[in-house]
């Protein structure tokens, strides 16, 4: 399916990623992340994956929920880890399934708000989620960590690509 082999292509992406920084780089305060980690913000992306799952196993998705494990994000062994982890889930899962996703926006109180969703549509949710900070985690690489090679589809929507590539065809013509 579609959605599954995006899912796949980005989080190879990160797992790339992960595996050039260095374990300093990888938890190195970034000024132009307003001082957080690459680290942290890998951990943030995964969390949203690892929401789903847990949340296809119950029938409600809430992303609030994460966990903000610290070992994901300061250890590159166990990130690399969750990420195949993740992999094998989403490889796994075939066919849709109705969720309820469970939001709360209201600062000083803890009641929620469940909407019907499905599998699906959460997947392609975290799969933008995940370019949107994959996005963010370039500029940080590029500030601290030039050495490493980032495909020029990382952080890119496909939407965009596509763009880019009918423009270039137009202008080349």
């Amino acid at each position: 399916m579609q959605l599954n082999q995006a899912c796949i292509t980005i989080l190879k992406q990160l797992s790339d990623l992960v595996s050039q920084l260095s374990d300093s780089e990888f938890t190195q305060s970034v000024p132009t992340l307003n001082h957080c980690s690459i680290g942290q913000h890998v951990r943030h992306t995964l969390e949203f994956f690892i929401c789903l799952e847990q949340g296809c196993a119950v029938g409600v998705v809430n992303y609030d929920k994460r966990l903000h494990d610290r070992l994901i994000e300061s250890d590159r062994a166990i990130a690399l880890n969750a990420i195949t982890h993740i992999q094998d889930f989403v490889a796994s899962e075939k066919a849709d399934a109705p969720l309820q996703l469970e939001v709360g926006y209201r600062l000083h109180q803890h009641d929620h708000v469940r909407i019907s969703t499905n599998y699906w549509r959460e997947l392609a949710y975290n799969i933008e989620h995940a370019v949107h900070h994959m996005a963010i985690i370039k500029i940080g690489v590029k500030e601290i960590a030039g050495h490493v090679y980032l495909a020029k589809e990382f952080g890119v929507a496909v939407s965009t690509l596509r763009y880019q590539q009918q423009a270039f065809t137009s202008a080349h013509h």
